[in-house]
């Protein structure tokens, strides 16, 4: 934002900042639910697999850890993928609020300076 902008770009900015987080909201629930998928498919492998090794309690747990990497694997990757979402979304709102400041910078600047009075 190192341009100087008038008031009805920095109203532009503030439309367009706002669609973006209204379409965020979508994306992150969307990111969400898909990791809330991975977890409960980690969960089920995991019990699956720690159920049927015949074995000691430790040795079940190390060989439900084996068994599913590729699902503990899927979990994280929908956990970075939801938290990315979410951060990219709080930066928008950060980014909203900058602009709307901007807005009342500028607004306060052309008020002060009799700029659109007749």
């Amino acid at each position: 934002m190192n341009q100087i902008l008038n008031p009805v770009q920095v109203e532009q900015k503030i439309l367009e900042t706002s669609n973006r987080i209204a379409k965020s909201a979508g994306e992150c629930d969307r990111r969400y639910r898909a990791f809330l998928a991975a977890e409960r498919a980690y969960e089920q492998a995991y019990a699956g697999a720690y159920m049927s090794f015949e074995g000691p309690q430790q040795e079940k747990r190390y060989a439900a850890v084996r068994a599913t990497a590729a699902e503990k694997e899927a979990l994280d990757v929908a956990d970075a993928a939801y938290r990315y979402a979410d951060r990219l979304a709080r930066s928008l709102q950060a980014e909203l609020m900058s602009y709307q400041s901007v807005n009342r910078s500028v607004l306060a600047t052309y008020s002060a300076a009799g700029v659109g009075e007749r």
